[in-house]
């Protein structure tokens, strides 16, 4: 089969490689037929996440076609239609049990990171019963390649955790997928205002389309002055943290109100300085997180109601062979005009 590697920092490759095979009873492989890049795996690329070692298959995103089970697995059989959720569960030790399936002690986030992922023609996918969630009928596989992480990643980590209530005003830095994915989930709890913040003027017009209520462009002044304008020197209830740099992380930091809550999304590869004797008398509350996947059956259930569509992520496709050209295009996300990539293999 072909399969995109990671070579390194900043070399990736598309090579010939063994089809992955049954190695456990609880296995199954899956044949790709819709992936994605994730901003994770642009971190991985400039070698934020050391883990990742030569050779490894890249991806964590997607939905395929069961082709072979192990002898244990009862949840599915060769021919279902599956979306792959980006977190491995073993389902049964402790952390798992708590749903904190991001921490499982066999599993969490090893796709793409541990094992080989999902950038391939097929991929091994351990723990198959409650790591694979059912295709319903009718639904749209290019929203469902949005579950396996950024849609449940936006809200777990950024609204969930950001403890978003109706009437708050929340602020979401970053206008990149993860930051328009928690957009599209922070709707669901009703704020009074969303303010989007962004270097990129062509995102801040496409999030005002997604539901944005009002948009600060940070090469444009001061992004902190410009919130605190916004909302009558108050600050805001959540700000929520989704592209990782220390200086989004800065911008969270400071335009929160008293009682205000921080909750980072980001994947952080540099240190942030922690304003801790500009907040402590705040009141303020801080969150970081990888996501669990936990609320996957419910975003599923949203989407196929049609309370939430996020096919609209989706800015470009390619064939998956052509997924050295949609990796330029998604590292150039700003001069493409670019948000998802969807990689077909049909």
């Amino acid at each position: 089969m072909k399969a995109l590697v990671f070579r390194g920092p900043g070399a990736i490759e598309w090579v010939e490689k063994e089809r992955p095979s049954i190695q456990r009873a609880t296995d199954a492989i899956v044949r790709i037929t819709k992936t994605t890049i994730c901003g994770t795996d642009l971190h991985i690329l400039r070698g934020d996440v050391p883990t990742v070692t030569d050779g490894r298959t890249l991806g964590h995103e997607g939905v395929g076609i069961v082709e072979e089970v192990g002898s244990d697995v009862r949840n599915f059989k060769a021919g279902d239609r599956v979306l792959i959720s980006c977190i491995t569960s073993c389902g049964r030790c402790t952390y798992c049990k708590r749903a904190m399936y991001a921490h499982c002690e066999d599993g969490g986030w090893i796709l793409g990171n541990l094992i080989d992922g999902t950038q391939a023609e097929y991929v091994r996918i351990p723990y198959a019963d409650t790591s694979l969630y059912p295709i319903p009928e009718g639904c749209d596989e290019e929203a469902l390649v949005m579950l396996s992480d950024i849609l449940p990643t936006g809200l777990e980590i950024g609204v969930i955790n950001g403890e978003v209530h109706p009437g708050d005003v929340v602020a979401i830095v970053g206008a990149g997928p993860v930051g328009m994915a928690t957009l599209l989930a922070a709707q669901l709890y009703s704020p009074a205002e969303i303010i989007m913040i962004d270097l990129d003027a062509n995102r801040l017009e496409m999030a005002k389309k997604f539901g944005a209520t009002k948009t600060v462009n940070g090469a444009e002044g001061n992004a902190v002055e410009q919130v605190m304008d916004l909302t009558g020197g108050k600050g805001v209830d959540v700000a929520i943290e989704a592209v990782g740099f220390p200086a989004t992380f800065d911008i969270c930091q400071q335009i929160l109100k008293p009682g205000g809550r921080l909750a980072n999304v980001g994947v952080h590869g540099k240190p942030v300085e922690l304003r801790l004797e500009q907040l402590w008398l705040r009141n303020v509350k801080i969150t970081t997180g990888l996501v669990s996947t936990s609320t996957t059956p419910m975003l599923i259930k949203t989407v196929q109601s049609g309370k939430i569509n996020p096919q609209q992520l989706v800015t470009h496709r390619f064939p998956l062979d052509q997924i050295l050209q949609a990796y330029e295009v998604f590292r150039h996300a700003a001069r493409e005009k670019a948000l998802k990539v969807i990689l077909y293999n049909d």
